[in-house]
């Protein structure tokens, strides 16, 4: 029988605590943001509509709109594909609760399917075996900033009339094929909270090429209200204004905007590092047969939001709780992502039931999450690898 060894009590690898993410504003975004709330416009105005542009050049779209945060973007994609009451959208598990939550709020029903075990992202196969009449649309989700395999979904969504919705979150900056994510499918999302590749604070945006979708999207986050002459049923005059579907007040402000406007010129400076930084943690951990490191499928290049390690717990005496709580020891500030979005109370008491996608939950339980954000240093990145190193010696069989 296997004892399980004590973890050391020595002093910590680190003083103080690393996160596992964490956003880098500097003062040409703090002078952004003050230039705004000296100006005539702090709500939704002129800086909502620039960002807009911006964001829309960056990823190559046609058209951009812009949301209070992601999670409301997701809604408004689902509402402008006229998903509704009936419908199944599929998605993948190993995700944020929004990527599915979004289909609730339209009446509809989501349905995971379960990933691939290189990736962990939505296994193409997987969802062709889930569709059915009542499905609408599949909402694939480019996790940790690995692009899906988008061929082979847009093939699907093509060959039964589905509607496309990429949950970019983690991929601002990844391409597909050579290709920008952000421009090949009907939607995407993306999502600009502070552990994000950019922030404004909280905020979200969806991209798309097509013109329909775009004006629903943008009557969608104010009340479903619009002033524009040529969609009025009527016409008042100049002050007149028609709410013509219950819509949400899920507008981004200009502070923000700004915000996020000015980050956006640094982009392809955070993204730089932190390719850099898990180019490190690959080369340090590559040959520690506790841990598997990343797969990166070359079809597409990550934009690397996350770096997740998965343990080869058979290797190890103790358990993953046992192995993450040891690193928070070390003052690093790890994380699991995610809880695989079927397991939660919430969707059990819909009826979703352990089992149904068996690679996710597997993943679950073997995964960690280590920091990685461009404002760490090379010594925060070797703290880490210092730290991983001594707390797999310890468990180690």
């Amino acid at each position: 029988m296997l004892i399980e060894r004590k973890f050391p009590l020595d002093k910590p690898i680190r003083d103080s605590y690393l996160p596992y993410g964490r956003q880098w504003v500097d003062e040409d975004d703090i002078q952004s943001v003050i230039k705004i709330l000296k100006g005539d416009y702090l709500t939704t105005g002129p800086a909502v509509g620039e960002f807009e542009q911006e964001i829309a050049s960056y990823v190559g779209a046609k058209y951009a709109v812009a949301f209070s945060n992601g999670t409301a973007a997701l809604h408004g994609a689902c509402f402008a594909a006229g998903i509704g009451e009936g419908d199944e959208v599929i998605t993948t598990p190993m995700t944020f609760a929004a990527s599915s939550n979004c289909v609730l709020y339209q009446g509809a029903k989501p349905v995971f399917a379960d990933i691939d075990f290189n990736t962990y992202n939505i296994d193409p196969q997987k969802v062709e075996e889930l569709i059915n009449d009542n499905t609408k649309a599949i909402i694939p989700v480019h996790f940790t900033g690995q692009p899906v395999a988008l061929d082979e979904i847009h093939i699907l969504a093509k060959k039964h009339s589905l509607v496309v919705i990429e949950d970019a979150a983690h991929a601002l900056g990844a391409t597909y094929k050579g290709k920008n994510v952000g421009s090949l499918s009907d939607m995407t999302m993306f999502s600009f909270h502070p552990v994000k590749h950019i922030t404004s604070g909280e905020g979200g945006i969806i991209t798309t090429n097509n013109e329909e979708y775009y004006q629903k999207l943008l009557q969608f986050r104010s009340h479903g209200i619009t002033r524009e002459p040529d969609k009025l049923i009527e016409n008042h005059g100049p002050w007149y204004y028609e709410m013509q579907f219950l819509g949400f007040n899920y507008r981004m402000t200009d502070i923000q905007a700004a915000l996020g406007t000015s980050q956006l010129r640094k982009i392809d400076k955070f993204i730089d590092l932190r390719k850099k930084f898990a180019s490190m943690y690959n080369e340090a951990f590559k040959d520690i047969n506790e841990i598997q490191i990343p797969y990166q499928d070359q079809s597409g290049s990550s934009s690397w939001h996350l770096y997740i390690i998965r343990l080869n717990l058979e290797k190890l005496l103790g358990s993953r709780k046992k192995v993450f709580e040891a690193l928070l020891n070390e003052n690093i500030g790890v994380n699991v992502h995610y809880i695989p979005v079927h397991l939660l109370p919430y969707y059990s008491q819909l009826g979703y039931q352990r089992g149904i996608c068996p690679n996710a939950e597997k993943l679950y339980e073997e995964i960690i999450t280590l920091p990685l954000f461009p404002a760490m240093t090379e010594e925060d990145v070797n703290d880490v690898i210092a730290a991983v190193n001594k707390v797999i010696n310890n468990y180690r069989k």
